[in-house]
Parts: structure tokens; C-alpha cells; sequence
């Protein structure tokens, strides 16, 4: 049986972070089932490529040699422009014109590189937002930085947003929390939703606003605690796997030790949510028609957003689509939830 309907969705897809690479350097990338390297040009602009060489195949992020802003391959130096048109063939007069590799748009903003991925090559359809609070050196935290590796379709991830009952049950919060809206506009989707955080000074009030943008981008505003923004990004590794790379930044509160405390103890609880639903996203069944409480979250909802971003559509004929073996969960130390927040299930 297939472990999932979905092939890889097309949109912005985080590829790296600004700081992963350097001018003049290139590296091997693996996303959207294909084999991909990653450059900075000489004018610091990145490029993302297919990475085998049109010529006889060798891999442009192993051992690849950025000159000015073409690459060269390391088989036999020729060169291709940002393009992907080959530019030189050292060693003849002549260029190879059928000699081209495909290159992806790129766009670098908010500490990110993101790259534009749709399976027939067609133009980007929206364009990424600059993120106010990861541009305000002067009020927020210098980014902090997450990555997973997660054996689940793109959207199974995605899906957990709308789910607010699990907040209880899986993360121990105080009550599940209260879904206060969920709207969607073309390639955007925004969740509103009230939330209970226990802490050693008691429950506090606080809310999680989510606002996505396409599959690859999620901009989350959590507030309660301590403002603190996430830029949460799921890029398929292929159809079936994804890379989730979260970028933090917390308000500024005057004190650079306080600071640091709280924005430190904020993202160990959200990474420690996120190895709390790793092992329940890598063993679930996809349900195409589950059997949903009358409270549940918008789960048809979202997926009538999600389904807009699968060029090649969706063919859902199995009954549910399991995972093809076991995956253990990560053995970890007490939350703040589960030491502060009463217990969901007796």
C-alpha cells in the first residue's frame, strides 16, 4: 500500500538559512525528490540548480567551483550561468546549447533562502512576505534555529495547526485550546486561537495567530509569555519525507540575560512539542474520510486549501494510507505542561 496520495505540492520551499552559505561556495541539496546544489555567485546571490552536469552527470555540489557568477563542474569545467545555460566548454570553441540544467527561482529574505518548486516548471504564483520582527535587530532576538527530519507527507505536518484537540492530549496543555477563527484566501490560510499555558506561576493566558503562505511558510505570533515569532518551514525532501526548519525570534525585554532565559525556555517547550508529534505524524494513517467529532478543527476546510497545491492532483482510492514501518518515540524529560498542567487522561 502507498504511504500517502500526495505527490510533492509546489511552492516556496526553505532551502537553507542566509548564513549556511558563503560566497564563492557551493552544496549539495536534496529536495522535491531531485538532486540539487546550492550557490552564492560573487555578487553574493544564490542560485539554486539541478546538480548533474548535462555533459556526463557529475554533481555540480560536489567539488563544484563557482567563478564569478557561473558554476563549473568539477568532471570537466564547463560553466553554466544562473540561467542554466552552459557558457563554456573549456576545452572546444564551441557551447552546447541542449547542454542546460534547470534552475529554480530563489529568493533570499528574512534570514532564509527559499527556493520556488512546481513540477512543470511554471513561474511562482505568489511571492514571499518580508517578516517585520526577523528584520528588528533593534526590538527582537537574534534568530534561534531548529531542524527535523520527519518520515511524513507535507501535509500530515500541516494538518496539526488545525487540530487543536491534540494540543491536550499529545503537549498537556491546560484545556484544548479555542479555535477563535480559520480563513483562507487563495494560497494563504490564517488560524486565530486562544490558548492556556501552564507555567510555575500558573496558568497563563495567551494566543497562537498563524498565518500561512503556501505549503513551505508558516509565520507563527505567540503571545502570552512572551512574544515570541516562529517562521515555521516544511520542505518535502520527496513525497513521502520532509525537513522542518523553525526560525525563532522573541521580543526584546531590556535585559539581555532575562531575555535570553525565557526566549530559551519558549523555543525548548516548542521543540520538545514537535518531538512530542514526530513519532504520532511518522506511524498515522493518512484517512482520506475520517470519522471527525462535531468539535473537531477545520479539517475539511484545510484540505480543500491543501488539495489547490498538488499540480499533478490527488487520487485517494485506499481506505487509509499506513506507514511501511515502525518508528519509535523519542524518550523525553518532563514539559512544563505535563510538571505545571494537570493530566488529559487518567
Amino acid at each position: 500500500m502507498k504511504r500517502s496520495p500526495f505527490p510533492v505540492p509546489f511552492g516556496w520551499f526553505q532551502v537553507a538559512w542566509a548564513t549556511d552559505i558563503a560566497v564563492g561556495e557551493t552544496k549539495p541539496l536534496k529536495y522535491f525528490g531531485r538532486d540539487l546544489v546550492l550557490w552564492r555567485d560573487e555578487q553574493s546571490v544564490v542560485h539554486v540548480q539541478d546538480a548533474f552536469c548535462p555533459h556526463l552527470g557529475a554533481h555540480l555540489g560536489h567539488g563544484g567551483k563557482v567563478v564569478g557568477c557561473e558554476i563549473a563542474c568539477p568532471f570537466h569545467g564547463w560553466r553554466f550561468d544562473d540561467a542554466g545555460n552552459n557558457t563554456l566548454i573549456p576545452y572546444s570553441n564551441r557551447t552546447n546549447a541542449k547542454g542546460k540544467i534547470r534552475s529554480y527561482p530563489v529568493v533570499e529574505r528574512n534570514g532564509l533562502i527559499m527556493a520556488w518548486y512546481h513540477p512543470f516548471d511554471e513561474a511562482p504564483k505568489w511571492e514571499i512576505p518580508e517578516v517585520p520582527e526577523f528584520n528588528d535587530p533593534d526590538s527582537f532576538t537574534a534568530m534561534v534555529t531548529r531542524i527535523y527530519d520527519v518520515a511524513a507527507p507535507w501535509q500530515e505536518l500541516a494538518e496539526n495547526g488545525v487540530d487543536s484537540a491534540h494540543f491536550r492530549y499529545v503537549h498537556n496543555t491546560e484545556e484544548v485550546p479555542e479555535l477563535a477563527g480559520y480563513e483562507t484566501d487563495g494560497h494563504i490560510a490564517r488560524m486565530r486561537s486562544i490558548q492556556k499555558f501552564p507555567t510555575p506561576r500558573g496558568v497563563v493566558d495567551g494566543y497562537i495567530n498563524s498565518d500561512s503562505y503556501g505549503p513551505g511558510l508558516s509565520v507563527v505570533h505567540f503571545g502570552g509569555i512572551v512574544d515570541t515569532i516562529l517562521m515555521g518551514c516544511n520542505t518535502p525532501i520527496d513525497d513521502e519525507t520532509c525537513e522542518m526548519r523553525f526560525s525563532f525570534t522573541v521580543r526584546k525585554l531590556g535585559d539581555d540575560g532575562f531575555d535570553s532565559t525565557v526566549g530559551d525556555a519558549f523555543v525548548a517547550e516548542v521543540d520538545r512539542q514537535v518531538r512530542e508529534d514526530k513519532p504520532i505524524w511518522q506511524n498515522k494513517a493518512y484517512l482520506p474520510r475520517p470519522a471527525l467529532a462535531d468539535t473537531d478543527g477545520p479539517f475539511t476546510k484545510f484540505r480543500r486549501w491543501a488539495s489547490q497545491f498538488y499540480a499533478e492532483g490527488v487520487v485517494d482510492s485506499q481506505e487509509f494510507y499506513p506507514p511501511s514501518k515502525s518508528y519509535p518515540a523519542e524518550e523525553l524529560e518532563l514539559s512544563a505542561s505535563q510538571r505545571y498542567g494537570s493530566a488529559p487522561i487518567a
